[in-house]
């Protein structure tokens, strides 16, 4: 295919199948099917434990760290995941989540490279299981600057600006409900424990 033909395309493996597997192309799209589910899979799995985990140290409010009590997997914490992921689904196409999550995503990759370097001069004497060359790491930083801010320079849209509000809106209940914990949700937690059989962590639960 030529670069022409692969701008023109707007799905660039569906049309190499047509022209290279001929009639067996329909397993390319079988293919991005499974591929899709499994992803969606890892995600809910994966999704889910980043908000239990960020719950139980602290982050979040202690409700999302809470466990099903006969299963012990992190439910609320699914849940909530779940939930913000079908609220994205209907207020956007698949191309603004895409644009939406790339920006949210490279932006905070970044920040992680960034807060490591950081810590490589403030916490030097601080055990490392893992060590990274910092090399390695300043380049992955500039990789991730590039895709933050190329995109936006290259295509300004509104999403970037949605993705911009959603970050700094989130502070919105982070600094009351979960810093300054100034927003009391005990009943609220204590009813979520009813309906959803959920407990915090550390309960074992009844054999």
């Amino acid at each position: 295919m030529t670069s022409s033909e692969l701008l023109a395309s707007s799905a660039v493996a569906v049309t190499w199948a047509d022209r290279v597997l001929k009639s067996a192309s329909v397993i390319l799209p079988i293919a991005v099917l499974f591929s899709t589910f499994g992803a969606a899979n890892g995600s809910v799995f994966t999704g889910g434990r980043v908000v239990y985990c960020a719950g139980r140290e602290g982050h979040l409010p202690e409700l999302l760290s809470y466990v099903y009590v006969r299963r012990l997997t992190p439910l609320p914490s699914i849940v909530f995941t779940c939930a913000i992921s079908l609220v994205m689904i209907g207020i956007s196409n698949i191309g603004q989540l895409v644009d939406f999550f790339s920006f949210t995503a490279w932006l905070f990759y970044g920040l992680t490279a960034l807060s490591l370097l950081v810590m490589r001069y403030t916490k030097r004497d601080e055990p490392r299981i893992v060590r990274v060359p910092i090399v390695i790491t300043i380049i992955f930083l500039l990789c991730a600057i590039y895709l933050v801010i190329a995109p936006i320079v290259e295509n300004p849209q509104i999403q970037f600006l949605y993705a911009s509000i959603f970050i700094v809106g989130g502070l919105i209940f982070y600094v009351p409900l979960v810093h300054f914990k100034l927003v009391k949700i005990d009943k609220l937690t204590m009813y979520m424990q009813l309906f959803m059989e959920i407990a915090p962590p550390h309960v074992e639960p009844d054999s």
